[in-house]
Parts: structure tokens; C-alpha cells; sequence
């Protein structure tokens, strides 16, 4: 979890999002991402930024909002360097020795903001489940803060729920405390092509695509079944070719390309 400060509004959000994640990262969010599905996941999410950016064997890659990094060390041997960025020091202390004990030595994990890393330039930028969380003003100002990090052909890759997912509706509807438990109260679903459209100004390549169906909600709600999830992601495959379901998908991407 991580955001550029600036304004009352979002530092209020970013005080309570940080206590909420460091809770999160003390304990639970390190025995559940380590689940079968949830690596499943992890692993599928990876192959599938590899698709859509830049990022290639020497590419310099800044994750936004990296968390303890599951993610971003599966992303790391196919990349030069990976920084990932995150203002939960609980979440940084668990990246950092999970990267020591698998024997990872191109990531740094770095507590802080965007601002942090200000004047240094990637390749890409990746930020998984990040958008979702920053209040309206700072989600606006961000695609114009992302240019000033990425290289001339970089290229940024993000992950959100989104808010015609039928997963929500019905997940709402039959286990709404479930729900509760997996986000914050600041944190909300985002409509696809509103967020796309705050990209368009800054970037001049920018598609807007949907990741999953039912498989994410899966590895979710049952992150011990790995089989379980490759099944869905296949299902899943099938379902996002039909577009009025596609429209209904759980996660959606964007994907901006600076030149």
C-alpha cells in the first residue's frame, strides 16, 4: 500500500490505510498469500505483466504499492532490477526477508511514497490492487506523477476490482462480512473506462482490458485449492471472450504505454 501525499483528505486516508495494513502484514497477509491458490495466482499474474508491458531481462521495474512483495519476487528473475515501494514498514520487514531467504539480489524494498523515488526512471511500473485505495484527487493526479517515473518507452501495468463485477454483487449479497474483511473502508471498486480516461491525457498508448472472471474470488475464498483456481482461471478464459459477461469481470487492467 503506498500513495503520493498531498492534501488533508489523502493524508487522513493514508493514516488509516497504513493501520489497517500493518495489522494485515503482522501476521495473516504472510500465511495467507502463501497458499497454494493464492501462489497460483501470484504466478499467473506475473505471466501475465510480462505479456502486457516492456518489462524485459535487463528492464528497470518500480512496483507501487508492492505489500510484502509475493508478487514482485515471482516478477524478479525475469527482470533486471525490481523497487518495490510500499509505506507499511511491516510489509517492507517481510519483504525484505523473504527476498533474503530465497536468495533474490535484484529487488529493494523501499518504505516510503511516489515521492520517494522521485527523479529516478523505470521501464515500467506495476501496481497491483493499488489504484483502488487512493481517494478521488490523488487517483487523478497520479497518471501525470506516473510519466515522471517512467523512460521514454516505459510502460505501467495495474490491477483493480472493478465496479460492475458480478463476484462483489453476489459475494455482497451471500457473505457480506467475508467481504468486509478483505478491504478497508476507504478502499472501493473503480469503473474501467472512467479510470482508463485519466490516463488518456498523459499517455498516448492506453487499452483497457479484464483480467478475471471468478478465479481471483476463488483463490480467495478457498486459498489452499490450487486445482480448484486452475480450473476457474480456465473457465475464466472462455467467459471473458463473451462480452456482455466480460463487462462483469472481477478485475480490470490498464495498460499505458509512454511512446
Amino acid at each position: 500500500m503506498a500513495a503520493h501525499e498531498n492534501g488533508p483528505d489523502t493524508r487522513q486516508v493514508l493514516e488509516r490505510e497504513l493501520r489497517y495494513h500493518e495489522e494485515l502484514y503482522s501476521g495473516f497477509a504472510q500465511k495467507h498469500f502463501a497458499r497454494p491458490a493464492v501462489r497460483a495466482l501470484r504466478r499467473n499474474m506475473v505471466r501475465r505483466i510480462l505479456r502486457q508491458t516492456r518489462v524485459h531481462r535487463s528492464a528497470r521495474v518500480l512496483s507501487i504499492g508492492c505489500g510484502i512483495g509475493d508478487t514482485e519476487l515471482l516478477l524478479a528473475p525475469h527482470a533486471g532490477h525490481v523497487t518495490c515501494l510500499d509505506l507499511s514498514p511491516a510489509a517492507i520487514r517481510q519483504g525484505r526477508a523473504d527476498a533474503e531467504s530465497q536468495g533474490i539480489r535484484n529487488v529493494e524494498f523501499v518504505e516510503g511514497t511516489s515521492a520517494t523515488v522521485a527523479g529516478q526512471k523505470f521501464d515500467a511500473v506495476i501496481a497491483i490492487f493499488f489504484l483502488h485505495h487512493l481517494p478521488d484527487p490523488a487517483l487523478e493526479r497520479f497518471p501525470k506523477e506516473l510519466e515522471d517515473l517512467l523512460q521514454p518507452r516505459g510502460s505501467f501495468y495495474s490491477l483493480d476490482p472493478s465496479v460492475d463485477r458480478l463476484s462483489g454483487k453476489v459475494g455482497r449479497l451471500l457473505v457480506p462480512k467475508l467481504m468486509e474483511s478483505y478491504q478497508t473502508d476507504d478502499e472501493r471498486e473503480l469503473h474501467p473506462d472512467r479510470t482508463a480516461e485519466l490516463f488518456r491525457p498523459v499517455f498516448p498508448k492506453v487499452r483497457r482490458d479484464f483480467y478475471d472472471f471468478g478465479s481471483s474470488p476463488m483463490a480467495g475464498l478457498f486459498p489452499g485449492w490450487a486445482a480448484g483456481y486452475h480450473l476457474t482461471r480456465w473457465a475464466d478464459n472462455a467467459i471473458l471472450t463473451i462480452p456482455p459477461l466480460r463487462r462483469m469481470g472481477s478485475n480490470f487492467e490498464i495498460i499505458a504505454h509512454k511512446s
